[in-house]
């Protein structure tokens, strides 16, 4: 970002006395004054650049199915459902900015500060209306000083653009709040922790009553349920873009064990930066911070910090998955050994791993319990950790008292999809406590950790962290691994090192 160049108040002059128009901006209080000449010469001289051949973004027909679903769930109520704004980074810069995934499901559309509402029609239904942000103005010079001008920030889409993209009526974004404080009366739900200021706009619609913001608030919370329970089910355009994040995925795997010996003469981050190449070139972003733990840093469940050494004749856990340009995001998981090969305690503590994985992905069927296939991986490692002499059993003793978590530590799986931990909040008779059914797109990822320091273990394993994740589709006849592509035995694993790294 060019400092000198960018308009600010602290650091500008006056460029003219005081009849020069005053831009004020919308975040950062007034800029420096510019002279009328400028000022004029700054309208003039631009190209018509609206985009009129546009087609429908692919996934319109089935935001259109989403909306019209949700609308027949809360007939005769108005819906509120934003976007959410850029967050602050530091000083004047952001972070990136990411849609909120309820918005994202129901529109298509990414733009910061856009909100859907889905207005109950007379007639019965809803008018589906996305507001956003214009197309900036040239006439006042908001284009070029203001900081979020299309100067700094590059081209948006008009809103007959977006229109003509999203198959949605648009509106200016900035209307909003007087929209909502003018429209007919109507209950309405809005997906909070997205827009503070429409929840502020609503909460002085609805009054200081006490009684009725709670009401409120748990009407609301009725509406992010209902959209996590919905989005357990994954249509076939979502199924194709999670086959697209993890076949991204399986490739910046591959491209990360290309990397290793680099990664051995530097740290952690050789890895972690590889794998974000892969990321941004074929997608969005990381879905997640990727896991990049080598040697004993493999034991610490969410090791983000990345700067550890990679050695030969230890193993890498890579915990990594690439975000599509639609949100979707593949998480997979390897451990891997830097030299090519296994040595034989870490083979034994693999095998395990995989047997457990292999004995979970068998439960992953329609019609069965969602928690059948983490207590059936569980098992398979409690009745190796027996074998081991590392627990006592029998293996019902070890399951019931959950003693096996001081090496697995963490469940065998979660939900899939625009978030990496999805439909985190849907109703647990539809979640953890419900059955599996087709659609459904899941990790099944067991892992033993035998930390540096536990003196219950021997030597020989303090130090060691093996995870197996894969991303499964549950289909009609059973399921589908799709990341089936990566090797998962161990076998299977060292041969594919093998074709990949000359020294082996």
């Amino acid at each position: 970002m060019n400092d000198q160049q960018r308009p600010n108040a602290e650091t500008a002059q006056d460029g003219a006395g005081t009849d020069a128009p005053v831009f004020t901006p919308r975040k950062n209080g007034p800029y420096r004054r510019v002279s009328e000449e400028l000022a004029a010469w700054m309208r003039t001289g631009w190209a018509d650049t609206e985009r009129r051949d546009l087609r429908p973004v692919e996934q319109a027909p089935y935001t259109a199915k989403r909306r019209a679903a949700l609308g027949a769930r809360f007939p005769g109520e108005r819906l509120v459902v934003p976007a959410g704004h850029l967050k602050t980074r530091s000083n004047d810069t952001e972070y990136p900015f990411r849609a909120a995934c309820d918005y994202v499901y129901l529109t298509g559309d990414q733009s910061d500060g856009g909100c859907l509402v889905l207005e109950p029609a007379a007639g019965g239904g809803h008018e589906a209306i996305v507001y956003l942000l214009p197309r900036s103005d040239r006439e006042n010079g908001e284009f070029w000083l203001d900081g979020r001008g299309e100067l700094w920030n590059g081209r948006r889409d008009s809103l007959a653009e977006a229109g003509h993209l999203l198959g949605l009526a648009t509106h200016d974004v900035r209307a909003l709040p007087t929209a909502l404080k003018e429209a007919p009366a109507a209950p309405t739900r809005i997906v909070r922790g997205h827009d503070p200021v429409l929840e502020e706009v609503l909460r002085v619609l609805r009054g200081d009553d006490e009684e009725a913001e709670k009401l409120a608030a748990e009407r609301d919370g009725e509406l992010a349920v209902h959209l996590a329970d919905a989005r357990l089910i994954k249509d076939e355009w979502e199924i194709g873009q999670l086959q697209q994040a993890v076949d991204s995925t399986v490739r910046g795997f591959a491209d990360v064990v290309a990397a290793l010996p680099k990664a051995e003469a530097t740290s952690e981050r050789y890895i972690e930066g590889t794998f974000f190449l892969r990321a941004r070139v074929e997608g969005n972003d990381v879905g997640y911070g990727t896991i990049a733990a080598s040697g004993p840093n493999a034991t610490t469940l969410h090791w983000q910090r990345n700067d550890g050494p990679v050695r030969a004749g230890e193993m890498l856990l890579l915990d990594a998955g690439v975000e599509t340009t639609t949100l979707y995001t593949a998480d997979v998981t390897r451990t891997l050994p830097i030299s090519g090969r296994f040595t034989d305690v870490q083979h034994r503590v693999y095998d395990l791993v995989f047997a457990a994985q292999e004995a979970g992905i068998a439960e992953v069927a329609p019609g069965r319990p969602f928690r059948a296939y983490h207590e059936e991986a569980q098992r398979v490692l409690a009745e190796g950790l027996i074998e081991w002499g590392l627990l006592e059993g029998p293996v019902e003793r070890v399951l019931d008292l959950g003693l096996q978590r001081r090496y697995s530590l963490h469940g065998t799986g979660h939900m899939l999809g625009l978030d990496v931990h999805d439909c985190a909040i849907a109703r647990t008779e539809c979640y953890v406590h419900g059955d599996l059914e087709p659609g459904m797109v899941l990790t099944v990822e067991p892992g033993l950790y035998f930390q540096p320091d536990d003196l219950t273990v021997p030597e020989e394993l303090r130090g060691i962290g093996v995870r197996i994740e894969d991303d499964v589709l549950v289909t009609a006849e059973g399921n589908q691994v799709l990341s089936a592509a990566l090797p998962r035995s161990s076998e299977d694993v060292e041969a594919w090192l093998a074709e990949r790294l000359p020294a082996v």
